[in-house]
């Protein structure tokens, strides 16, 4: 066989080599994104501890609603730790409360870690209106909500 054959044939396996290559990692791609839940910019968690940007946290959510056409927030705000006592009905400082409650109104899930409710002795009653309790804890709620395709933001 010519030089010139042979070339022509190892170009040929070659290509078909790196074609059957690429077919396999498209494929692969493509079943990743089948196993991926759907990301939306309306969907996401809050994660707040820090005391000093409950408000900062409240207004990065209204701007997120505000920004997803309506209807499309899904959003969910986590707090523990320290930032628990911005939302108690006693003592609360400036419009905390009342934005937390319009935010809870508003369709955002309003959700105190247990542990710091029990660290802090709080009951339901004491936080803002519109909060629930997640028993297992914060961070446990947090991971569970990024599973399920929430994007983590932390103000």
């Amino acid at each position: 066989m010519s030089e010139l054959k042979q070339d022509v044939r190892r170009r040929g396996l070659i290509a078909g080599l790196a074609g059957g290559i690429g077919a396999l990692f498209g494929a692969a791609a493509r079943a990743q994104e089948v196993a991926r839940p759907a990301m939306r910019a309306g969907r996401a968690v809050y994660h707040l501890a820090d005391f000093d940007k409950a408000g900062f946290a409240l207004g990065a959510i209204e701007n997120h609603i505000a920004g997803v056409p309506a209807g499309e927030a899904d959003i969910v705000l986590v707090v523990h730790g320290p930032a628990l006592r911005a939302f108690r009905r006693e003592g609360s400082v400036g419009d905390l409360l009342a934005r937390a409650e319009k935010a809870g109104r508003a369709g955002v899930g309003l959700v105190a870690c247990g542990n710091t409710m029990k660290g802090m002795r709080l009951a339901l009653a004491d936080l803002a209106l519109g909060f629930s309790v997640d028993e297992r804890g914060g961070v446990v709620r947090i991971a569970e909500l990024q599973a399920q395709g929430y994007a983590y933001i932390r103000p």
